[in-house]
């Protein structure tokens, strides 16, 4: 990389830097720290929640999968796309009444702070691996680019992310979202794939080159685009920093309009990158390490100073996702735990200050586990096995269902979490099986006690529990 590549690059940092500082004028009650103010109107809207969905694993995995397994890699984005879409058209117009600020919140006033808080530790889980797949492409990015070893590689990225989110909260991510949006726009469909196509002769070229499977939809297999279901179809639909990004509209008609938009982004986003890897495929197809097959063609084929912009578009995917998920894991310890239990009186200033220190400490902690696991991909199907499996079913039947009792959404919880974690241990962390088991125990479990507890049902001005075999 020459000395205009890396003043582009150094000059994008720069500016997220001087965005995280206008965030803290913007960031004056806990509205506005927490959720941006609610004031987001329809274009800002979309950029915002493409941008926390088009991430550094799905920028980087997408080209990855392209390489490996043609044009079906598609399906990877593609179900986080639906997810959001199902998200807009389903779920907005259940949510939007709640004031809340997180997904553990909803439940709270739907079952009780017993399973706020159990789902609070679970999602926070959850969005703090979210952290960690974007860390690791950060690293591996910079680590690529520069020649520096991985762990200072993630200290820079994960630093620059770590301050402004820090200083403006949400107003600091949505600023900086919109920015990553238009760069990820123009590096992604402007640049890096009409230079890749041109690079192999054209998409007639590019097909009469590819195995025969590689331009099959399905060559990567009925079992993974089924557990790409499981994981990102139902986990983008109750995913927190999905959610928060999705309560900063205006309004409920701006939530479902730009949540289906985002979505549509994110299947054109999926092909893209699917055939910006069969070009890699084409180009260097001895490549010792598929997951750095963007930044490897991009390296190959780019010319100075668009090398700079495409590679400042990975670095707003990955710096994007790390944002709004490091923000929502703070916000539902800090809201969710810290503001239930141990500081009820908190003020705005002091949920504030709060999130910022409980935002730094999971900042070093995804820094941590991004140097113990390394493995993009692994780390984002554990992060949504997590929660699709133990928080999609107790969401939803609340949503849709008024018999399910506060126990039954408690037990679902604990136990599909026991079962997951004890699945990865027995099966390993990239089988479909913990997420299957989880959706299914949770299920049979918040099924099973609700049947079998008392319920609430109005007769006249009093609520009377009917228990079984007093149903009316």
């Amino acid at each position: 990389m020459n000395r205009l590549d890396t003043s582009v690059l150094i000059l994008y940092f720069g500016m997220l830097i001087v965005v995280g500082i206008i965030g803290i004028k913007k960031a004056k009650s806990e509205k506005d720290f927490l959720l941006a103010g609610s004031r987001l109107g329809y274009f800002t809207h979309v950029g915002c929640l493409a941008a926390v969905i088009i991430g550094g694993a799905a920028t980087m995995g997408s080209t990855t999968l392209g390489y490996d397994f043609g044009i079906s890699g598609f399906w990877f984005v593609t179900m986080m796309g639906l997810g959001i879409a199902g998200l807009g058209l389903f779920v907005v117009n259940k949510i939007s009444g709640y004031e809340v600020f997180t997904i553990s919140q909803l439940l709270g006033k739907r079952y009780g702070e017993g399973t706020q808080l159990i789902s609070a530790i679970v999602t926070a889980i959850y969005t703090l691996m979210i952290v960690v797949t974007q860390v690791i492409g950060m690293g591996n990015v910079i680590h690529v680019l520069l020649g520096w070893s991985v762990l200072p590689s993630m200290l820079i990225g994960g630093g620059i992310v770590l301050f402004y989110t820090i200083l403006g909260g949400m107003w600091s991510i949505t600023l900086t979202d919109i920015i990553q949006f238009v760069i990820m726009t123009i590096g992604v469909f402007f640049i890096m794939f009409p230079y890749s196509i041109n690079s192999v002769g054209g998409l007639t070229a590019l097909f009469h080159s590819m195995p025969a499977d590689h331009l099959s939809l399905t060559n990567i297999g009925w079992d993974r685009i089924f557990q790409y279901f499981l994981l990102y179809f139902f986990g983008l639909i109750v995913s927190q920093d999905i959610w928060q990004r999705v309560f900063t509209a205006k309004n409920q008609k701006v939530m479902k309009s730009s949540a289906v938009s985002a979505g549509v982004y994110s299947l054109f986003y999926a092909l893209a990158l699917s055939i910006v890897g069969m070009c890699a495929l084409v180009l260097l197809p001895n490549l010792g390490e598929s997951q750095s097959a963007f930044t490897a063609l991009a390296l190959k084929i780019l010319p100075p100073g668009l090398l700079g912009l495409v590679l400042a578009s990975v670095c707003s995917a990955l710096m994007s996702n790390a944002s709004g998920a490091l923000f929502a894991s703070a916000t539902l310890l800090t809201n969710d735990i810290i503001k239930v239990y141990f500081k009820k009186d908190m003020d705005d200033k002091g949920v504030i200050k709060t999130s910022r220190i409980v935002t730094l400490g999971l900042g070093i902690l995804s820094i941590l586990f991004s140097v113990w696991i390394q493995n993009i991909l692994v780390a984002l199907d554990m992060a949504y096995a997590i929660l699709s499996g133990a928080i999609f079913v107790p969401l939803v039947a609340g949503l849709f269902w008024k018999r399910v009792t506060s126990k039954a959404a408690f037990s679902a919880i604990v136990v599909s979490t026991i079962v997951i974690f004890a699945c990865f241990v027995v099966y390993g962390i990239s089988s479909t099986l913990p997420i299957i088991y989880g959706l299914f125990t949770g299920t049979t479990v918040l099924i099973g006690v609700t049947l079998f507890s008392s319920y609430p049902v109005e007769i006249g001005d009093q609520s009377v529990n009917i228990g079984e075999g007093e149903r009316p």
